[in-house]
Protein backbone atom coordinates (compact mmCIF):
# COMPACT_ATOMS: atom_id res chain seq x y z
CA UNK A 1 0.00 0.00 0.00
CA UNK A 2 2.76 2.13 0.45
CA UNK A 3 4.35 2.09 -2.68
CA UNK A 4 1.68 2.82 -4.19
CA UNK A 5 0.97 5.91 -2.08
CA UNK A 6 4.30 7.61 -2.74
CA UNK A 7 3.86 6.81 -6.73
CA UNK A 8 0.74 9.12 -6.47
CA UNK A 9 2.28 11.50 -4.61
CA UNK A 10 5.24 11.18 -7.26
CA UNK A 11 2.96 11.47 -9.98
CA UNK A 12 0.97 14.47 -8.59
CA UNK A 13 4.29 16.54 -8.11
CA UNK A 14 5.57 15.69 -12.06
CA UNK A 15 2.96 16.19 -13.63
CA UNK A 16 1.88 19.82 -13.47
CA UNK A 17 5.74 19.71 -13.97
CA UNK A 18 5.76 18.35 -17.37
CA UNK A 19 2.54 20.64 -18.27
CA UNK A 20 4.21 23.66 -17.38
CA UNK A 21 7.28 22.53 -19.36
CA UNK A 22 5.09 21.48 -22.49
CA UNK A 23 3.27 24.63 -22.44
CA UNK A 24 6.49 26.50 -22.20
CA UNK A 25 8.04 24.94 -25.11
CA UNK A 26 4.84 25.36 -27.08
CA UNK A 27 4.49 29.20 -26.76
CA UNK A 28 3.86 31.43 -29.66
CA UNK A 29 6.96 32.49 -31.92
CA UNK A 30 7.89 36.05 -31.26
CA UNK A 31 7.77 37.88 -34.96
CA UNK A 32 8.85 41.70 -35.00
CA UNK A 33 7.56 43.88 -37.94
CA UNK A 34 8.74 47.25 -38.73
CA UNK A 35 5.76 49.42 -39.96
CA UNK A 36 5.18 53.01 -41.11
CA UNK A 37 4.89 55.23 -37.57
CA UNK A 38 1.90 56.85 -39.27
CA UNK A 39 0.13 53.09 -39.07
CA UNK A 40 -2.78 53.62 -37.04
CA UNK A 41 -2.63 50.53 -34.57
CA UNK A 42 -4.74 49.50 -31.31
CA UNK A 43 -4.28 46.84 -30.03
CA UNK A 44 -5.44 47.09 -26.53
CA UNK A 45 -7.85 50.24 -26.76
CA UNK A 46 -5.83 52.07 -24.63
CA UNK A 47 -4.13 55.59 -25.25
CA UNK A 48 -1.93 55.55 -28.00
CA UNK A 49 0.68 57.51 -30.13
CA UNK A 50 -2.13 57.81 -32.81
CA UNK A 51 -4.81 59.92 -30.19
CA UNK A 52 -1.55 62.08 -29.22
CA UNK A 53 -0.84 63.04 -32.70
CA UNK A 54 -4.63 63.45 -33.81
CA UNK A 55 -5.82 65.47 -30.20
CA UNK A 56 -2.78 67.74 -30.07
CA UNK A 57 -3.27 68.42 -33.82
CA UNK A 58 -6.70 69.02 -33.26
CA UNK A 59 -6.17 71.27 -30.04
CA UNK A 60 -3.58 73.14 -31.80
CA UNK A 61 -5.31 74.18 -35.12
CA UNK A 62 -8.40 74.88 -32.56
CA UNK A 63 -6.56 77.39 -30.25
CA UNK A 64 -4.58 79.51 -33.17
CA UNK A 65 -8.15 79.89 -34.65
CA UNK A 66 -9.68 81.43 -31.77
CA UNK A 67 -10.14 85.36 -31.41
CA UNK A 68 -7.53 85.47 -28.32
CA UNK A 69 -4.82 85.23 -30.70
CA UNK A 70 -5.94 88.13 -32.67
CA UNK A 71 -6.53 90.23 -30.00
CA UNK A 72 -3.69 89.80 -28.24
CA UNK A 73 -1.35 90.56 -31.59
CA UNK A 74 -4.26 93.60 -32.02
CA UNK A 75 -2.88 94.84 -28.63
CA UNK A 76 0.96 94.06 -28.69
CA UNK A 77 1.48 94.29 -32.45
CA UNK A 78 3.92 91.09 -32.53
CA UNK A 79 2.97 87.08 -31.96
CA UNK A 80 1.98 85.55 -27.92
CA UNK A 81 4.82 84.09 -26.75
CA UNK A 82 3.58 80.65 -25.26
CA UNK A 83 5.06 78.11 -22.44
CA UNK A 84 3.84 74.18 -21.77
CA UNK A 85 3.43 73.41 -18.15
CA UNK A 86 1.92 70.80 -16.66
CA UNK A 87 -0.55 68.47 -17.93
CA UNK A 88 -2.17 66.02 -15.87
CA UNK A 89 -3.20 62.19 -16.37
CA UNK A 90 -6.16 61.87 -14.02
CA UNK A 91 -6.93 58.57 -16.15
CA UNK A 92 -6.87 55.10 -14.84
CA UNK A 93 -4.49 54.15 -17.24
CA UNK A 94 -0.61 54.72 -17.36
CA UNK A 95 0.05 57.83 -20.34
CA UNK A 96 2.84 58.95 -21.24
CA UNK A 97 2.23 62.49 -21.03
CA UNK A 98 5.89 64.08 -22.01
CA UNK A 99 4.98 62.08 -25.67
CA UNK A 100 1.68 64.18 -25.47
CA UNK A 101 3.72 67.41 -24.53
CA UNK A 102 5.78 67.28 -27.51
CA UNK A 103 3.31 66.88 -29.97
CA UNK A 104 1.66 69.75 -28.71
CA UNK A 105 4.97 71.54 -28.84
CA UNK A 106 5.24 70.40 -32.14
CA UNK A 107 2.20 71.68 -33.58
CA UNK A 108 2.40 74.61 -31.81
CA UNK A 109 5.87 75.84 -32.99
CA UNK A 110 4.82 74.48 -37.10
CA UNK A 111 1.47 76.87 -36.41
CA UNK A 112 3.90 79.60 -36.85
CA UNK A 113 1.38 81.67 -35.11
CA UNK A 114 2.87 81.84 -31.77
CA UNK A 115 6.25 81.24 -30.51
CA UNK A 116 6.95 78.37 -28.46
CA UNK A 117 9.49 79.13 -25.65
CA UNK A 118 11.24 76.05 -23.68
CA UNK A 119 9.89 74.21 -20.69
CA UNK A 120 11.25 74.90 -17.10
CA UNK A 121 13.54 71.84 -17.23
CA UNK A 122 15.32 72.56 -20.83
CA UNK A 123 15.87 76.41 -19.88
CA UNK A 124 17.57 74.85 -16.36
CA UNK A 125 19.73 73.14 -19.09
CA UNK A 126 20.61 75.97 -21.43
CA UNK A 127 21.55 78.49 -18.74
CA UNK A 128 23.56 76.30 -17.01
CA UNK A 129 25.21 76.13 -20.48
CA UNK A 130 25.57 79.93 -20.56
CA UNK A 131 27.04 80.05 -17.65
CA UNK A 132 29.91 77.59 -18.62
CA UNK A 133 30.27 79.26 -22.23
CA UNK A 134 30.92 82.37 -19.82
CA UNK A 135 34.06 80.52 -18.50
CA UNK A 136 34.93 78.56 -20.90
CA UNK A 137 34.26 79.34 -24.82
CA UNK A 138 36.08 82.56 -26.33
CA UNK A 139 34.69 85.42 -25.51
CA UNK A 140 33.32 86.39 -29.13
CA UNK A 141 31.07 83.38 -29.00
CA UNK A 142 29.67 83.78 -25.74
CA UNK A 143 25.88 84.10 -25.11
CA UNK A 144 24.17 86.38 -23.01
CA UNK A 145 22.58 85.88 -19.73
CA UNK A 146 19.10 88.37 -19.43
CA UNK A 147 18.27 87.77 -23.18
CA UNK A 148 15.72 85.03 -22.35
CA UNK A 149 11.94 85.82 -24.20
CA UNK A 150 9.63 85.64 -20.88
CA UNK A 151 6.32 83.80 -21.86
CA UNK A 152 3.23 85.19 -22.10
CA UNK A 153 0.87 82.37 -21.70
CA UNK A 154 0.92 79.00 -19.84
CA UNK A 155 -0.78 76.21 -21.13
CA UNK A 156 -2.18 73.86 -18.71
CA UNK A 157 -4.17 70.45 -18.86
CA UNK A 158 -5.73 67.49 -17.43
CA UNK A 159 -6.46 63.85 -19.77
CA UNK A 160 -9.11 62.07 -18.18
CA UNK A 161 -11.23 58.70 -18.33
CA UNK A 162 -14.07 57.15 -17.72
CA UNK A 163 -14.42 53.27 -17.98
CA UNK A 164 -17.79 51.41 -18.53
CA UNK A 165 -17.26 47.35 -18.49
CA UNK A 166 -19.94 44.96 -19.04
CA UNK A 167 -19.57 41.03 -20.54
CA UNK A 168 -16.44 41.75 -22.13
CA UNK A 169 -17.26 45.00 -23.74
CA UNK A 170 -15.54 47.91 -22.57
CA UNK A 171 -15.92 51.44 -23.07
CA UNK A 172 -13.30 53.96 -22.68
CA UNK A 173 -14.19 57.85 -22.35
CA UNK A 174 -10.98 60.05 -22.51
CA UNK A 175 -11.29 63.86 -22.52
CA UNK A 176 -8.69 66.02 -22.84
CA UNK A 177 -8.42 69.59 -21.16
CA UNK A 178 -6.28 72.74 -22.17
CA UNK A 179 -6.11 75.97 -20.92
CA UNK A 180 -4.08 78.88 -21.79
CA UNK A 181 -3.63 81.49 -18.89
CA UNK A 182 -2.58 84.78 -19.41
CA UNK A 183 0.59 84.62 -16.97
CA UNK A 184 0.69 88.45 -16.28
CA UNK A 185 -3.22 88.74 -15.36
CA UNK A 186 -4.16 84.94 -14.38
CA UNK A 187 -7.27 85.21 -17.14
CA UNK A 188 -7.95 82.27 -19.07
CA UNK A 189 -7.66 83.38 -22.66
CA UNK A 190 -8.68 79.76 -24.51
CA UNK A 191 -10.05 76.71 -23.24
CA UNK A 192 -9.47 73.65 -25.32
CA UNK A 193 -11.06 70.33 -24.74
CA UNK A 194 -10.85 67.32 -27.13
CA UNK A 195 -13.07 64.16 -26.12
CA UNK A 196 -12.26 60.45 -27.53
CA UNK A 197 -15.09 57.61 -27.37
CA UNK A 198 -13.68 53.70 -27.79
CA UNK A 199 -15.46 50.71 -27.80
CA UNK A 200 -13.19 46.80 -26.79
CA UNK A 201 -15.20 44.22 -27.07
CA UNK A 202 -13.09 41.05 -26.21
CA UNK A 203 -14.23 37.79 -28.28
CA UNK A 204 -14.70 34.35 -25.86
CA UNK A 205 -13.09 31.61 -27.21
CA UNK A 206 -14.91 28.17 -26.69
CA UNK A 207 -13.49 24.97 -26.46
Amino acid sequence: MLPLLRMIKSCAIVVPCLSLLLLGGCGKEKKVTRVDPGLVTDFSGRWNDTDSKLVAEAMMKEMVSQPWLENFSTQFNRVPTVIVGTILNKSQEHINVGTFITDLEREMTNSQRVLFVASKSDREEIRQERQEQAVHAREDTQKRPGQELGADFMMKGTISTIVDESDGVKGIYYQVDLDLINLETNVKSWYGQKKIKKVVERKRLLF
